[in-house]
């Protein structure tokens, strides 16, 4: 229902001055979905407090409403082209008055975790890029036709708004750090099984990908209204460094039924580890921390192993913010698995000595459309120490790629082995106390793959030979005519 209204908002955007690829198509379409949402979030909370016979005070005033300044309408409820703002006049209130009025809402907010707040951080992050007010008017009314009212609406909107992430991803590298295969998350998750009750958590959340999955996973779970407020307000958690990504984040768990996320616009490798106390720790954490990036001295400084490489510092953040007994999923570079250097070294040791690192699922090239890296995938529980590890290679028998993507079919094996920890032509067990103490080297290496070399007898070679050489020949002849 909603798909063409999507696609005549990113066709508007195509031919606008001011946005130039995916990333400015999302945010620019976020930034409208968000006030849109607002609106219908305000109205749904008005009447349920009238029904109350209470009263309810809008967060918004009225002349920065939805109804007043992006789609007014007639008293039959018609659009009112004779009181909506176009042209310069559009532009020129939203530029100078509307972004300016919300981002203010920051500093007044009693909460980061209020609505309130991340209104104020949403809207001091961004601009407006759509130049045209003619332009900005014909988006406005077609995201007036978008709903927020049922959970149907907000399933449909969650696809659309997810294939927007994806091609976002696709579209070059900045965007490739927000997200990850779905069908990867899914997994990973159902690996994890997340209960009611407790905290899940990602530091480096992006498009906000794994919290999403793990609400879709753990509603199903939900028997009770208790349930139903447990998962709205005191489970998930992320944090988010850039502002893009934050923005997409907040929008993304909005569309997929969390109506005020727990996200917060920092960066996580600027707390002190020394800092963090029990009530900070969480259950479970799921991520994808970015890798290949630098991270200055200063913040080095807050971590015990130095490492200016940002997945290993996340790698120690992880394990200091699980519970005793929590357990986690990370994807990282499987080079984390065999690097020699100090920092590596040091890092796979404490990992194996703090947590059980039960299972590692290697993946292939081509998972990470574009990215042209392999990676890993790490299960581990804190509290003991490693004994065993499980490690799982699949065999997809095609390779993966933007036309040939990851499926949830191709880790259906990997999550029924997983569970009992099954060895087979794909999967094996290795004891610690095996590896080398100097390297700790975890590197993948299936002892049940054979290398098979096709050996063919001398009178098939000279054979072959002999029908070459005669090819040859004719070619030669024909050429000396």
């Amino acid at each position: 229902m909603f798909e063409q209204t999507f696609n005549n908002i990113d066709d508007i955007l195509w031919k606008e001055g001011g946005c130039s690829n995916e990333l400015d198509y999302v945010e620019q379409t976020s930034w409208v979905l968000f006030l849109k949402y607002l609106d219908n979030l305000e109205a749904e909370r008005e009447e349920e407090t009238e029904l109350k016979g209470e009263t309810y005070e809008r967060i918004i005033d009225k002349k920065f409403r939805w109804n007043t300044w992006a789609a007014p309408k007639t008293k039959n409820g018609e659009p009112d082209h004779t009181k909506a703002l176009t042209g310069d006049d559009l532009t020129n209130f939203v530029n100078n008055k509307l972004f300016p009025y919300l981002k203010k809402f920051k500093e007044t907010a009693t909460t980061p975790q209020s609505l309130e707040y991340k209104i104020g951080e949403i809207f001091g992050e961004l601009r407006n890029k759509i130049t045209s007010g003619y332009n900005l008017r014909e988006i406005l009314w077609y995201a007036d036709a978008l709903s927020f009212q049922s959970s149907e609406d907000k399933h449909e909107m969650s696809h659309l708004y997810e294939d927007k992430i994806r091609r976002m991803g696709n579209a070059g590298r900045n965007g490739g750090e927000y997200y990850t295969p779905r069908p990867l998350i899914r997994t990973i998750v159902r690996i994890i099984d997340p209960k009611i009750g407790e905290t899940v958590l990602d530091p480096a959340c992006g498009s906000a990908g794994f919290l999403c999955e793990a609400y879709a996973y753990m509603k199903q779970k939900v028997k009770s209204v208790a349930d139903r407020e447990t998962l709205q307000k005191k489970t998930f958690y992320g944090q988010e460094k850039k502002g893009l990504a934050y923005i997409i984040g907040i929008m993304n768990m909005i569309l997929h039924g969390v109506n005020a996320p727990n996200i917060l616009h920092t960066n996580t490798l600027s707390e002190n580890m020394a800092n963090v106390e029990q009530k900070m720790r969480k259950d479970v954490i799921i991520a994808n921390p970015p890798f290949g990036g630098k991270e200055r001295a200063e913040v080095q400084q807050n971590f015990p192993i130095k490492t200016s490489e940002t997945a290993y510092l996340f790698m120690q953040y992880f394990v200091k913010l699980l519970k005793a007994g929590g357990r986690a999923g990370i994807v990282i570079k499987n080079t984390f698995l065999s690097n020699t250097d100090n920092a590596s070294v040091m890092l796979r040791k404490e990992l194996l000595e703090n947590c059980d690192l039960h299972t590692i699922l290697d993946l292939p090239s081509g998972v990470f459309t574009g990215a042209g890296v392999k990676t890993v995938v790490l299960f581990f529980e804190k509290g003991r120490p490693t004994e065993k590890i499980w490690y799982y290679q699949p065999d997809f028998g095609r390779n993966l790629g933007k036309t040939n993507p990851l499926t949830e079919d191709d880790l259906a094996e990997f999550v029924k082995l997983q569970k009992k920890k099954t060895d087979s032509e794909k999967s094996w067990t290795i004891n610690v106390k095996d590896l080398n103490p100097e390297t700790y080297d975890l590197s993948v290496k299936n002892p049940n793959k054979k290398t098979e070399v096709e050996l063919r007898d001398a009178k098939t070679i000279i054979k072959e030979m002999q029908s070459l050489d005669e090819e040859n020949r004719k070619i030669l002849a024909k050429l000396s005519i």
